[in-house]
């Protein structure tokens, strides 16, 4: 069982305009991000200019830079640089999207579960019920112990949802180097978009080897927490699609800039969980593929979901990121 705790952050202005942005870890550490928050960055950014992004981005980021570099630390930015961009489009009553200067409000959007230990019955099913909600592209995990159980229940899936259906896979870093050239090797029959996270973000040099000799796309990023570990992994050959996630990576400020740097690398940009504020960025990114649609969404707790619509995530005319939290319903499930 994954559980994933969510701290949010609320700014007002002293004109009072209000931006929310939130973050969120996997089973630990949730308290950590919140202190930092609470007890480092709040006190900074009191009395200062909210129109002064980059600049309160760059105060920030030294301010907890020795304490992190990325990690809880970046979690934390991101939050409160969320909530800044939110500001500001409510501010000027645009979305998010437009003010990034707009390509498409509507993103290919994929859905991706949680479903590694799944019968290939349940998988099947749920893909149905993906289908049925309108997805028309789906990832799945892989990285059981024994790759012929990963490589007959990709099999079923292709079978089942046909040759040109898009399929991706995300082995979460279950692989050694080697056994991820053995499995990108394997996979190439299958016609994946990309395999994901085939082994641990820190050895750029292996997943080099992987792009290289295992002749097949990959996606990466969701670990990594900073502008400078996507130059490194892209630079290196490490990566083929780079994969960030706003609520980690150190929000919409950096978002955009790994946008920016996949694209002068000629590479597509894809991402990591918190779709509902992910549309936006995509949203004005010429570069971007299908943008994942997560399996631990917000939906119960929003009171306006994201839209899919035939295989499209559409970005909202709402100003800001336009995401409305219903708070009376998280602190009902506060543990």
């Amino acid at each position: 069982m994954v559980d994933f705790e969510l701290i949010t952050v609320r700014i007002t202005d002293s004109d009072g305009v209000e931006g929310c942005g939130y973050t969120y870890t996997v089973n630990h550490g949730g308290a950590a991000v919140a202190v930092m928050i609470e007890r480092y960055l709040t006190p900074h950014l009191i009395g200062k200019d909210t129109d002064h992004r980059e600049k309160l981005w760059q105060d920030m980021w030294w301010m907890l830079h020795y304490a992190g570099r990325g990690g809880h630390a970046t979690s934390a930015i991101s939050a409160v640089d969320i909530a800044l961009w939110d500001m500001h489009g409510r501010r000027q009553n645009q979305p998010l999207w437009r003010l990034f200067g707009g390509f498409d409000p509507k993103v290919p959007v994929y859905a991706g579960g949680i479903d590694l230990e799944f019968p290939i019955e349940q998988l099947l099913a749920q893909a149905d019920r993906y289908i049925a909600e309108g997805f028309r592209a789906i990832k799945m995990k892989v990285g059981r112990p024994l790759l012929r159980t990963d490589l007959a229940r990709v099999t079923s899936m292709r079978e089942h949802l046909g040759d040109d259906f898009p399929l991706m896979v995300d082995a979460n870093m279950k692989w050694g180097v080697d056994e991820a050239i053995r499995a990108a090797r394997a996979m190439q029959e299958f016609g994946l978009i990309w395999i994901e996270e085939p082994t641990i973000p820190d050895d750029v040099a292996g997943n080099a080897r992987i792009v290289r000799e295992g002749h097949h796309a990959i996606a990466a990023g969701e670990n990594l927490h900073s502008l400078y570990e996507f130059q490194q992994h892209i630079t290196a050959g490490a990566v083929t699609l780079p994969e960030p996630d706003v609520a980690n990576c150190g929000g919409y400020t950096v978002f955009r800039k790994v946008c920016s740097l996949a694209e002068a690398h000629n590479l597509s940009v894809t991402s990591h969980g918190v779709h509902d504020l992910t549309v936006h960025a995509l949203a004005a990114a010429p570069n971007r593929t299908f943008m994942e649609a997560h399996g631990f969404g917000l939906d119960a707790f929003l009171h306006e979901p994201m839209v899919i619509d035939d295989g499209f995530a559409v970005a909202p005319e709402r100003p800001g990121h336009g995401v409305n939290l219903d708070f009376d319903a998280l602190e009902s499930v506060r543990s």
